[in-house]
């Protein structure tokens, strides 16, 4: 692929990508005030824009220092009322602008792992995602954590390329650096992101034949964590002077574990009930660490229980999404009311399976190249041709099928659960492979980890869509070969 056909095909898919937004926020931006979180997050940008820092102004005027949200997203939107005024529709603006952003990445991060045509639809299918798309007005911040780590899956494959040069004998500290300053901010957005800037390194630096290649990943790995800190370090100073705790970013992380640790959980939200311990606990960051006091000790007191709870939060997490639906109807019931919400969740619902589907097959692939193979067997002094497939394979296609019929039913996190073993099930075949998959099991595999720990909701979900939608266009696009890889784009 040329140059130039690589950037018109990026500028389609971004041009298509923010127009899909913008039209949305055009739309959404007269209608829909602030809703649910989004009503925190709008306050603390309001403030946050006028050089009152994350503070809170309470009913009777006191103000206080607050780290309960994290500070990434209302910083953004701060950013935005700044420029335009505390007006929603720039946060929409905003959130469309770094929205698209995802959409470039996956399909740069295709071009690597397949021709021209299956990476443009990669780009295209991460464009035009009706749940990321409509989501767009919405006042939180899923869509643009989701767009981060994807921008830092893009990061890793731009590791991968200079390691893939055979003439380089040095790791690329400025490259990883870049990977660590993008979590890093994905970080300050979602705190559990934090987790993938090692991850995404070591994926990167999966290249075999390198010299020394377990310390060069490990060192690549440490590096782009150490960035990543470094980018919300001063955040956390900040929180050990005004909120006399060092919390890395936020202060709700005993508040929600609690929430996930109550034995009557759906596995979603729900309002936390207060310890007896906590009641006379007021200074937002040491309630929380009481709420997180209390929550381990039920752990460790009811491990089988709260295991328990597993399916439920997962359940919450990956059934359904419905995201846009919820807010926009939340926001305002009369532009749009529940039959809007029940349609967007419905298509939203059908193209997330239809991704999920197209993925499995991806991570299924190689196997029925196995069920094609045949052998020759002599019974009864004539030969016959019969399957012969290892136990590892009829393993692989139990939980093949496991997916595919869940994916039809109501527990679809069944089904996201089975990718994520066939996928790993790939073994080497992943963690060498092209960047864009194996980024989608990291991010898949940490969402569901952190879920089944704390409580789930749909939106939560978003984060693992883009990279998903770029799997699914690969799963019939013939892999490139090797010898093509010094066309595959870079950045």
């Amino acid at each position: 692929m040329s140059v130039r056909s690589r950037v018109r095909d990026t500028l389609a898919v971004l041009v298509v990508a923010l127009v899909a937004r913008l039209v949305v926020v055009a739309w959404a931006a007269p209608r829909f005030p602030p809703a649910a979180d989004g009503t925190f997050y709008h306050r603390i940008a309001e403030r946050i824009a006028a050089g009152l820092g994350y503070t809170w102004l309470w009913p009777d005027g006191v103000v206080t220092y607050a780290a309960h949200y994290p500070v990434g997203y209302p910083g953004l939107v701060g950013a935005a009322y700044a420029i335009a005024g505390p007006w929603p529709g720039a946060a929409m603006i905003m959130n469309a602008l770094v929205g698209a952003l995802a959409a470039v990445a996956v399909h740069r991060l295709a071009a690597r792992a397949a021709p021209r045509g299956p990476a443009l639809a990669a780009g295209l299918l991460v464009a035009l995602h009706p749940g990321l798309v409509a989501y767009t007005p919405a006042l939180m911040s899923e869509g643009v954590t989701a767009a981060l780590v994807a921008c830092g899956a893009w990061a890793a494959g731009w590791v991968r390329d200079a390691i893939e040069d055979v003439s380089r004998r040095r790791l690329p500290w400025g490259r990883l650096a870049v990977l660590g300053l993008v979590i890093g901010a994905a970080t300050l957005v979602r705190p559990q992101s934090l987790l993938l800037a090692p991850l995404f390194a070591l994926g990167a630096l999966a290249v075999p034949g390198r010299p020394h290649a377990l310390r060069s990943a490990l060192l690549g790995a440490a590096l782009a964590s150490v960035t990543a800190l470094a980018v919300c370090a001063p955040w956390t100073l900040r929180n050990c002077v005004r909120m006399k705790h060092c919390a890395l970013v936020s202060v709700n992380g005993g508040w929600n574990l609690l929430i996930g640790a109550d034995p009557v959980s759906t596995g979603a939200w729900s309002p936390v009930k207060v310890p007896d311990e906590c009641r006379e606990v007021y200074d937002e960051a040491q309630k929380d660490v009481c709420f997180g006091r209390a929550a381990r000790r039920y752990i460790a007191t009811n491990p089988g229980p709260w295991l328990s709870l597993v399916p439920r939060k997962l359940a919450a997490t990956f059934d359904y999404c419905g995201a846009a639906g919820w807010y926009l109807h939340d926001a305002n019931g009369a532009a749009c009311d529940e039959r809007c919400k029940v349609s967007l969740g419905a298509v939203e619902t059908i193209y997330e399976r239809l991704m999920l589907l197209l993925a499995l097959v991806w991570a299924s692939r190689s196997l029925w190249a196995e069920m094609r193979r045949v052998v020759s067997a002599n019974e009864g002094g004539g030969a016959r041709k019969r399957l012969v497939l290892p136990w590892g394979s009829l393993v692989r296609l139990g939980v093949f099928v496991l997916g595919v019929v869940f994916l039809f039913q109501v527990h679809a996190w069944v089904s996201y659960v089975a990718f994520a073993v066939l996928a790993l099930l790939r073994g080497r075949a992943l963690v060498r492979g092209p960047v864009l998959p194996a980024a989608a099991v990291l991010v898949l595999v940490a969402t569901i980890a952190t879920h089944a720990v704390f409580f789930g909701a749909g939106r939560y979900s978003l984060v693992v869509f883009p990279l998903l939608s770029g799997v699914a266009a690969l799963a019939f696009a013939k892999p490139r070969p090797a010898s093509e890889g010094g066309d595959a784009p870079r950045l």
